[in-house]
């Protein structure tokens, strides 16, 4: 007889990530990745795994359950994605699976869910600080866009609190990032934290930086950024690189500040894995804690950066397996 399971799925601009939960297991099975730009739509990608699923033989024809992680607001019946031209038809889709429910979660909530069971194994520390227990955790990174979340703990228990604070105004604290966001004014008119931490980030901080300095900006995507600036020498992209780096801290500081996030400071997305070692070596660290009279505090609030593969696939299994509601 075939087994139950939950289907799972991590959905960003890019790439959407899907794979099947079992019982109380944490172990995802049936992993596919598949490109947003080679399914016209979410049904499409949705067959393409069921029919990835199908093929085992294994499995039921449906699940039993299911959680959507998604990069976009959540809280509506039709689900519109920031970053692509996809859209998910709660309502459908529940009847398409034979679900009274579609659950869909914040795609950085996902990994707010996930961050509840890190094991040291799961993260890189970068500077000092303890984390303490029982205080508010706080999760963001850079990818397609710029996602955040909050971990709060209660006498009920723990909550994961959903946001979109990606879309902060960009706060320039010298002189160079004061004229980035100038630049960066013409092309936008308001200029977000996402930005410049994203990908999309990476290519508008190289571009800004090379129209301050009078050269080409020859770098067509962000990955061709990132590689120049580890591996080509290339000055501009080493530049942007570092500008990222220490934007990245700034704004994490400031959501450490905002939350008093002493359970830590999680960096997570799809950028930063590729650049461990760099955004160690950077100025990421001296940024986070350079608050003015309250670099102690923010001393004592570790930044850690995420290694784990799939977190939100991780966080929607957690979602499920916990019994909450979105």
């Amino acid at each position: 007889m075939a087994d139950s399971w939950y289907l799972l799925a991590d959905i960003g601009g890019t790439n959407a990530r899907f794979a099947l939960g079992v019982g109380a297991g944490r172990e995802l099975r049936e992993p596919l990745t598949v490109s947003v730009a080679d399914h016209p739509t979410f049904t499409s990608a949705l067959q393409a795994y069921l029919q990835h699923v199908e093929k085992s033989g294994q499995w039921q024809a449906l699940p039993s359950d299911c959680c959507l992680a998604v990069a976009c607001p959540v809280n509506s019946e039709v689900v519109t994605f920031t970053n692509s031209d996809w859209v998910i038809h709660r309502d459908e889709v529940a009847r398409s699976l034979e679900l009274p429910e579609l659950k869909i979660i914040n795609d950085f909530t996902a990994i707010g869910y996930a961050a509840m069971d890190f094991v040291e194994e799961d993260w890189i520390q970068v500077g000092d600080g303890q984390a303490q227990a029982d205080s508010p955790m706080v999760v963001l990174g850079p990818g397609t866009g710029l996602g955040v979340c909050s971990v709060i703990p209660g006498s009920g228990g723990i909550s994961v609190v959903s946001g979109e604070g990606g879309h902060v105004d960009f706060s320039p604290v010298d002189d160079e990032e004061i004229e980035i966001l100038r630049l960066l004014l013409t092309r936008y008119g308001r200029v977000s934290a996402e930005r410049l931490l994203s990908g999309a980030g990476l290519q508008n901080i190289y571009w800004a930086l090379g129209q301050l300095q009078g050269t080409d900006s020859r770098q067509a995507s962000p990955a061709d950024i990132s590689v120049a600036a580890l591996t080509d020498g290339d000055a501009l992209s080493a530049q942007t690189l570092a500008v990222f780096c220490r934007v990245l801290g700034g704004v994490a500081g400031n959501l450490a500040l905002t939350l008093g996030a002493h359970g830590g400071v999680y960096i997570a997305g799809g950028i930063v894995p590729r650049v461990l070692e760099y955004v160690r070596a950077s100025d990421f660290r001296e940024r986070f804690v350079a608050k003015g009279r309250f670099r102690e505090y923010l001393n004592d609030i570790p930044t850690r950066l995420v290694t784990r593969d799939n977190p939100g696939l991780y966080g929607a299994l957690g979602f499920l397996q916990r019994g909450f509601h979105p």
